[in-house]
């Protein structure tokens, strides 16, 4: 498949996790209290695999405790920060595939501010970065947002792959009290936010990005509504289109504004922060004055994307601004 994101014949590849599988890990409840049953051996098809919740918080401290869940029924992590706007965007749609998958994979997030060891072993250098465990072994999937059909496909193959390596149990909530049902309950969301996150759920980018239209429009310093707009914006843009095409445009076109637009598109939403920046950074001084404001427009909306406070986009706004003065 060539399709964004990546598919799984191509992933970034395991992740060294050895750290954890195999270190203490105080405080943490037995199978059955809180935590998920779990057994070294592969499971029997189709077996019921009881666990707390469908979707769990992992920490630093009990993750282990997840790697051998995933010998018995794949377990797909997200690290994240609930603060980070793609991220809760991506986690709307990870909970919405949990149910229609219905325990056939385990959904574990992770806060990576407050579990480094875990960020680092992921390699979570972009918010949100989801990773696959399967039969003790992590395997990278994509970083950033991305449609939901892409992320189903991956999970897809994630579940083949699971198959082919006898992990096919299928999860089920044994209703016990577990530590995310413990956390405090968030605040609902505002109306055209909560609108916005159901229509990315279900692949419809246009209405999501009129909610988010709307709430900047009641509120122009609603800064999560901005950054949802610029998130929302480049999934539409990617959408229905595959990296081979993407690619292909813009190297038999050079001079196409847009098609090279498109493929910093691309290489942000893959994660390649640095070298989207570059490619528009690069191309500005080459290009006529409504060149140039497009170059900057879309340069404006990835900073949103990736968050302005970010070193990359520290350094890119301080080049962008060279360019301009």
């Amino acid at each position: 498949m060539s399709s964004v994101p990546p598919s799984a014949a191509s992933l970034r590849g395991a992740v060294d996790l050895s750290s954890l599988v195999n270190r203490p890990t105080p405080g943490t409840a037995a199978a059955g209290q809180g935590q998920p049953a779990a057994s070294g051996q592969p499971s029997t098809p189709g077996a019921a695999v009881p666990v707390p919740s469908l979707v769990i918080a992992g920490t630093d401290a009990d993750f282990s405790t997840f790697i051998e869940l995933s010998n018995l029924v794949p377990v797909v992590v997200a690290v994240g920060a609930s603060y980070n706007e793609p991220s809760t965007q991506l986690d709307t749609i990870l909970r919405g595939l949990v149910a229609e998958y219905a325990g056939r994979f385990v959904l574990v997030t992770v806060e990576a501010d407050a579990n480094p060891q875990l960020s680092q072993a992921f390699q979570a250098q972009t918010l949100p970065t989801v990773a696959a465990v399967v039969g003790g072994r992590p395997i990278g999937l994509f970083a950033g947002v991305h449609p939901v059909e892409q992320v189903r496909d991956v999970i897809e193959q994630v579940l083949e792959l699971a198959t082919q390596q006898g992990v096919t149990g299928v999860a089920q909530a044994d209703g016990s009290t577990s530590a995310e049902a413990a956390e405090p309950v968030e605040a609902p969301l505002p109306p055209h936010h909560a609108e916005a996150y159901e229509a990315i759920a279900r692949g419809d980018y246009a209405e999501a990005i009129r909610e988010y239209e709307t709430a900047i429009k009641q509120d122009p310093r609603d800064s999560l509504a901005v950054a949802g707009l610029a998130q929302v914006s480049l999934l539409a843009r990617l959408q229905g289109k595959t990296q081979a095409d993407i690619r292909n445009a813009a190297a038999a076109a050079p001079g196409d504004l847009d098609a090279q637009l498109l493929v910093a598109d691309l290489d942000l939403s893959g994660g390649h922060i640095d070298d989207a920046f570059d490619r528009l950074l690069a191309l500005f001084p080459t290009v006529d004055q409504p060149g140039k404001n497009a170059i900057r427009a879309r340069l404006i909306e990835l900073f949103e994307v990736v968050g302005i406070d970010d070193p990359r986009v520290v350094k890119a706004r301080a080049r962008l601004t060279g360019l301009l003065y």
